[in-house]
C-alpha cells in the first residue's frame, strides 16, 4: 500500500477527538476515498461508507435530508447493524459536496455526538458557496493532493532514515555523491513520467509499464476535462476549453494563458475569473499569480489579468506531451525543452506544500518562474527552474535581486552541486521536495 503523508493527521484526528468534523478536500482520483477507508477500518469496528455521489445518480436517499433524526433513520436503511456509538463507530460522507443539505447538518450531527464522523469531497469551495447554511466552525478542512516527490521515493524502496539522511544533506547545504546524485535524479525523472496519481504509481511500482501508465493518466485526463465542466451549466464550455488550454501553454515561451485563446475576441483574463476558480476548486489546475511589484506578503500585490495555469499532475502532462515514449524525459535530447514539465512537478510541490503561488512578470526586468513568502524572515524567495545546462544564466533572476525587495533567490536544475553564489542558492531540483 502507497504511504500517504495524510495519514498521520487522519490518525490524529481519530485518536486524540476533535469538536469538529474533519472534511478531506482535493481533486477526483488523487486516493482520498482509499485513504480514509483504510483508516477508517483499521481504527473502528464499525464502518459504515455513503457515496454521496452514487447515492444522487440512484436512491438519491440522502438528498432530502430534513434533520439528524431523518439522517439517522435512513442511515439505519442499510447499515442498522453497524450503528454503536461514537467510540466504536465511523461514518464516512465520501462526495459530500454532492449533498449540500448534509453539509449544514454537519454542525448538528457533530453536536449530537451519536458517532464519529469523517468527510470527503472535491469542489467544496464551490459547494459551500451554495449552501445556504455554512458549518464553517463545525468543519476543518484538509487539502489533499497527488504523491508528491518524497512519497514517490518511499513506494519505490527508500525509507525515512534514507529520507532524512537527504533531508540532511539539504539543510546543510552538503551534495550528494555522485552515486547518489544519479539515483535520486533517476527516480525524479521517472517520476515526471508517472506522476503521483495513485494508480499510475501502483502501476509503476507493480509492473514498469509505461503503456498502461500511460492509459491511467490519459483516461484520468479525460475524466478530469469531462468532470471539470459538469458543474456550471453556463460556462461549462469555456472551463473545458480552458482546461484543453494548458497543456499547449506551457509549451510557449510565455506560459501565461492568453485570453483570446479562449473565445477568439478581445476580451481580458479577469472575465474568465469563474472559470478559473473553478478549475482549482476542483484541484485539477494549478493558479500562479502574477506579480509586478513584489512586495512581502505578496498577496498584496497580485496581479488578476495576468496568470499561469499548470496541470496539477506532471504525469498527465508528459503523457499528453510525449505519449509513450520516455527517451522524450529519461534521455538527454538537445531538441527537446523539459521547462513545462520541470515547472509543473515544482508547482505541483509547492502547492503540496501548502504554498501559494505567484510568478514575477515584469515587462522590462523579465520573468522569474515562482515566488513564495518566506514568513520565517519577513520576506519573499524567488525561484528559478532550469532543466538544461545553462542553469546559471538567469536574468529575470538577478534583475529581480537588483531591486532590493528579494532575499536569496533559488535555481532548481539538474546539476548535483549545491552553490551559494552571493545571494543565489543553486539546488538540485530534486530538493524542492525540502522548501
Amino acid at each position: 500500500m502507497l504511504y500517504r503523508k495524510i495519514q498521520e493527521r487522519i490518525d490524529e484526528y481519530f485518536s486524540n477527538g476533535s469538536n469538529k468534523v474533519l472534511v478531506i478536500d482535493g481533486a477526483r482520483q488523487i486516493g482520498k476515498s482509499f485513504i480514509i477507508r483504510y483508516m477508517g477500518k483499521k481504527h473502528f469496528r464499525n464502518y459504515i461508507e455513503l457515496n454521496l455521489l452514487e447515492d444522487t445518480l440512484n436512491k438519491r436517499l440522502f438528498a432530502d435530508i430534513q434533520n439528524t433524526e431523518d439522517f439517522y433513520l435512513r442511515l439505519s436503511m442499510f447499515a442498522g447493524d453497524k450503528m454503536g456509538d461514537n467510540k466504536n463507530t465511523l461514518v464516512f460522507l465520501d462526495e459530500i459536496q454532492e449533498c449540500p443539505r448534509l453539509l449544514t447538518l454537519l454542525k448538528f450531527l457533530k453536536q449530537e455526538d451519536r458517532f464519529t464522523y469523517i468527510a470527503s469531497g472535491s469542489l467544496l469551495g464551490v459547494a459551500l458557496s451554495k449552501t445556504s447554511s455554512i458549518p464553517m466552525g463545525s468543519i476543518e478542512t484538509v487539502h489533499m493532493y497527488p504523491l508528491d516527490f518524497e512519497e514517490f521515493l518511499l513506494a519505490n524502496g527508500f525509507n525515512e532514515f534514507a529520507i532524512s539522511g537527504l533531508k540532511n544533506r539539504f539543510l546543510s547545504k552538503q551534495a550528494l555523491d555522485n552515486a547518489m546524485h544519479e539515483k535520486v535524479m533517476d527516480l525524479f525523472k521517472k517520476f515526471l513520467l508517472v506522476g503521483g496519481m495513485p494508480d499510475a504509481v501502483n502501476m509503476y511500482v507493480q509492473e514498469k509499464n509505461i503503456v498502461k501508465i500511460r492509459k491511467i493518466q490519459d483516461d484520468i485526463h479525460k475524466f478530469y476535462a469531462a468532470d471539470a465542466s459538469k458543474y456550471d451549466d453556463q460556462n461549462r464550455l469555456k472551463i473545458r476549453k480552458i482546461y484543453d488550454l494548458i497543456p499547449s501553454m506551457m509549451e510557449n515561451k510565455k506560459k501565461r494563458l492568453v485570453a483570446n485563446k479562449i473565445e477568439s475576441k478581445k476580451n481580458k483574463l479577469d472575465k474568465y475569473e469563474d472559470e478559473f476558480e473553478y478549475l482549482t476548486n476542483a484541484g485539477v489546475a494549478l493558479e500562479v499569480s502574477a506579480i509586478t511589484d513584489v512586495k512581502f506578503p505578496l498577496v498584496q500585490s497580485t496581479t488578476k489579468n495576468l496568470l499561469k495555469l499548470y496541470l496539477n499532475d506532471v504525469g498527465i502532462l508528459t503523457g499528453i506531451l510525449y505519449g509513450n515514449n520516455i527517451n522524450a524525459v529519461m534521455g538527454d535530447i538537445p531538441s527537446i525543452n523539459l521547462g513545462a514539465v520541470y515547472e509543473t512537478v515544482v508547482a505541483s510541490e509547492l502547492n503540496a506544500h501548502g504554498k501559494k503561488l505567484y510568478y514575477y512578470d515584469n515587462r522590462l526586468k523579465g520573468e522569474v518562474d515562482f515566488l513564495i513568502d518566506d514568513y520565517d524572515s519577513l520576506s519573499v524567495i524567488p525561484i528559478e527552474v532550469k532543466s538544461g545546462r545553462d542553469f546559471k544564466i538567469h536574468s529575470a533572476l538577478n534583475n529581480l535581486q537588483k531591486t532590493g525587495s528579494v532575499q536569496t533567490g533559488i535555481v532548481l536544475s539538474n546539476s548535483a552541486e549545491i552553490i551559494q553564489k552571493e545571494n543565489t542558492l543553486y539546488l538540485p531540483v530534486y530538493f524542492v521536495m525540502f522548501l
